[in-house]
């Protein structure tokens, strides 16, 4: 893994923010974390439409509202959407038929979220899960550690369905720092037993706060030991926050990238990053 090339693909004019994707067939679905709608984004032709996951949505929402989707995850035909977390309003997980193209549940997460601050030892306002993943019988959710006790935290639940019974495991990382700032989780997707992650260096001790940005490294994490196998510096400029397998072979992956400026500028750039794997 010593070897990558990172480069911007394209632009979207009328996403800002944007915190999440995930790519299928050409379509590029995107979340933005101070807009409650969901978009999709043709890359053939460049189209964009969107779909509201809440009532009476906005594209740009004040952060002291905004319902902050940070996360996107797949499993099946089905897209599932989740707040961060790190506020009182900020707690759902909404589901998405993508066949249908529509909404087809709204799920509270709040009590879910209070046991995983209480099992994982991390206080309310240290909470703020920025990466999900879902595989059928798995959950995984990721915190990310920007606070003054940089918890950042990989929590494993065992459900069908998250209004089930479940079990809950939870393990703690120290991940890089990048110019004296200890980076922290803010994506990862699954593939093939293997965790790929997203993690930025943001000067801030807080997570509401917005600080100076310092750079995003790239990592992977074996599924059977919970270990980290290897992370990489991919930018000393960006916060990225959304990763989607773009596509793969036996000599290299590559995946889309987007990222958060903190700006309410209407526009986001999509990055392209391929690793090679010998």
């Amino acid at each position: 893994m010593k070897k990558f090339t990172l480069d911007i693909v394209f632009h979207i004019i009328g996403i800002g923010s944007a915190s999440g994707l995930f790519y299928q067939n050409d379509i590029l679905y995107l979340i933005g974390d101070n807009s409650s709608y969901l978009y999709e984004y043709n890359m053939l032709d460049a189209s964009l439409n969107k779909y509201p996951l809440l009532k009476d949505p906005a594209n740009n929402i004040p952060k002291n509202s905004k319902p902050d989707f940070e996360s996107i995850t797949h499993f099946q035909d089905t897209l599932y959407i989740f707040g961060s977390g790190s506020t009182a309003n900020r707690n759902k997980m909404i589901e998405f038929s993508i066949p249908q193209k529509t909404k087809v549940r709204t799920n509270n997460l709040t009590d879910i979220y209070a046991i995983m601050q209480s099992f994982g030892n991390i206080n309310p306002e240290d909470f703020n899960l920025e990466g999900a993943i879902y595989d059928g019988d798995f959950w995984y959710f990721f915190n990310r550690g920007n606070s003054k006790t940089n918890k950042n935290t990989l929590f494993t639940l065992k459900a069908k369905k998250l209004d089930q019974e479940f079990s809950l495991l939870s393990n703690d990382y120290k991940l890089p720092k990048i110019k004296g700032v200890r980076t922290s989780f803010t994506d990862a997707i699954l593939v093939d037993n293997k965790i790929y992650f997203l993690a930025a260096a943001e000067d801030t001790k807080s997570t509401y706060d917005d600080g100076e940005i310092l750079g995003s490294i790239i990592g992977r994490i074996d599924l059977e030991s919970m270990k980290i196998d290897f992370t990489k510096t991919i930018s000393a400029a960006n916060k990225f926050e959304g990763l989607t397998l773009y596509k793969k072979d036996k000599n290299q992956i590559t995946f889309l990238l987007c990222e958060d400026n903190d700006t309410d500028a209407q526009e986001s750039t999509i990055f392209k990053l391929t690793l090679e794997l010998k």
